[in-house]
């Protein structure tokens, strides 16, 4: 993982950027991105922090990834993303690089993937799929999500920090307007269902089947 500072207007965010293997063998090809949030414990923190969870952890671990990862970290412990300075942070990536715009993908944890919930909202034709690791949804916003895009959510049965019943809740609500929207369930899993669910490497292979449909 290489890592570099991006500065814009907004904010000055550090971020980790992995390559697969293949970028520098084949370089007529493009490939896809995978955009991972972390959560509020990653935050404020040294940039190395980021490497405790989800697919940075992995990485250090040895796992290899057939896409670019952009991994920015939110610079404030007790502050919301800022999810305008990640899409400039995404799209300054996706241009300096080969990047495939149809197969960008969406993830994130706890206050990550409340994050990546506003993200789909925010920017609903720039992400061919996103997959969320308990997170506050927006409800009253469902509708703003991009249909066309396949979502796939995570939450642990025993989370005391943020619900279930915010993602079982949100998960309804999409399939009843028609959305491509499943949920995995973690009996006996508290906050902590990311390692469960980024562990799961048919995440990764649903991933790369994704792409913007026009």
């Amino acid at each position: 993982m290489d890592s570099v500072m991006e500065t814009n207007i907004k904010e000055e965010l550090s971020y980790y950027l992995y390559y697969p293997d293949s970028y520098q063998k084949n370089l007529n090809q493009k490939f896809p991105i995978l955009l991972f949030l972390h959560g509020g414990g990653e935050a404020g923190e040294e940039l190395g922090e980021v490497k405790r969870s989800g697919p940075p952890k992995l990485i250090t671990d040895g796992k290899s990834f057939p896409f670019l990862i952009l991994i920015p970290q939110n610079p404030y412990p007790k502050k919301w993303w800022n999810t305008r300075a990640v899409k400039q942070l995404l799209d300054t990536v996706m241009a300096n690089n080969r990047v495939d715009h149809n197969r960008v993908y969406l993830t994130g944890l706890s206050r990550g993937g409340g994050a990546a919930w506003e993200m789909a909202v925010q920017y609903p034709e720039t992400f061919a799929a996103m997959a969320v690791v308990c997170g506050m949804t927006p409800l009253p916003y469902a509708s703003w999500i991009n249909k066309k895009m396949p979502i796939w959510v995570f939450h642990g049965e025993e989370d005391d920090s943020i619900p279930i019943e915010e993602s079982i809740t949100m998960v309804d609500k999409l399939k009843e307007m028609g959305y491509d929207v499943r949920l995995t369930k973690y009996p006996n899993v508290g906050h902590n269902a990311w390692t469960k669910a980024y562990t799961t490497d048919e995440l990764y292979e649903w991933f790369v089947k994704q792409e913007l449909s026009n």
